[in-house]
């Protein structure tokens, strides 16, 4: 406790310092769902002191960080993904399953993320000469990301009154405890949630992914116009497909653009969209079984492989970038 690695942090220089010097913004975020052993033992997020512990972290890591990085995300999914698989079904440590700590979690986790923005806001306010790169006082942001799946309710009336309610309050409960301690909001979108019944409201849709997530590119344009309500900038901050044969990738992406591309010319402000992810990577239950990579890894010998799909998505950043420039 209070003690930092500075040899991992150096790691982390670098690996922002790689990302500028090829012409890539990086957007870092400050925690995704692991805590330190110590701190868990505390009671993590539960713990009243959380906020002050987390805030004494978030201004290690900034003031290592600020020459090269001026996006910064606060919190990951945690008014929805976290607070579901470690307080409600217990899948994830701390394997609580107790639902009566989660008003205690969202206060501190608000709490950490406003005085975490303060923070940040703070270290980039007082003048600061770096011969490494240029100066990121004037343009720092600082956000919170949320998963939402696109939830189908069992019939027709409830899909029109509840469902447009029920979307509406998850991004409201954390994000008005939050307001207005951010610059931008950060969506992450994958899938469907159902409820019983729901098929006859939406039918089986036609991709189901290694997770066994069922697939809805529009859904992504829904979230998107919920968030437009909150009069902020929008991140797309992890959208991807588990598929390990490429055969679904290519046209995943490019269903859900083209549902992004329709919110912002319905007035959402969207900045940015990152695919998720670009390695093939760890996912907390499912470890090395679910591939979402851009690019291929064997985790035997770390070798990489470009998928045919990246080579597409490359093309339409190529594309779109030629086209912001004409």
């Amino acid at each position: 406790e209070g003690k930092f690695d500075h040899e991992a942090m150096h790691h982390y220089v670098n690996v922002v310092k790689a990302l500028r010097e090829r012409g890539i913004e990086p957007m870092v975020t400050l925690w995704h769902f692991t805590n330190p052993v110590w701190f868990a033992e505390k009671g993590g997020f539960i713990n009243v002191d959380s906020p002050k512990i987390f805030t004494r972290y978030v201004k290690y890591v900034v003031e290592n960080l600020r020459d090269r990085v001026g996006l910064w995300i606060t919190f990951n999914e945690v008014g929805t993904v976290y607070t579901y698989y470690s307080y409600i079904n217990g899948l994830w440590p701390p394997h609580s399953r107790n639902i009566f700590k989660i008003n205690k979690l969202w206060g501190n986790f608000s709490k950490a993320h406003i005085l975490a923005y303060q923070e940040i806001k703070k270290i980039y306010s007082v003048p600061h000469l770096s011969i490494l790169t240029n100066d990121m006082s004037h343009n720092v942001e600082v956000g919170l990301v949320e998963a939402n799946a696109h939830v189908v309710f069992g019939n027709a009336l409830y899909q029109k009154l509840i469902g447009k309610l029920f979307n509406y309050y998850r991004n409201l409960n954390f994000f008005k405890k939050t307001f207005p301690y951010y610059d931008f909001l950060g969506l992450n979108y994958y899938k469907i949630d159902r409820m019983p019944g729901s098929y006859t409201v939406l039918p089986k849709q036609e991709f189901v992914a290694e997770k066994g997530w069922e697939i809805f590119p529009k859904g992504i344009y829904y979230r998107l116009m919920e968030l437009k309500k909150f009069k902020k900038p929008i991140y797309i901050t992890e959208n991807g497909i588990a598929d390990g044969k490429d055969e679904l990738r290519e046209k995943f992406i490019k269903e859900h653009l083209r549902w992004v591309w329709q919110a912002i010319h319905d007035g959402a402000d969207v900045r940015g969209y990152l695919y998720w992810s670009l390695l093939d990577n760890f996912e907390i239950i499912h470890a090395y079984k679910a591939k979402f990579g851009l690019v291929e890894v064997d985790f035997k010998t770390f070798e990489r492989k470009i998928r045919p799909s990246a080579y597409e998505y490359a093309k339409i950043c190529r594309d779109n970038m030629m086209q912001i420039y004409e």
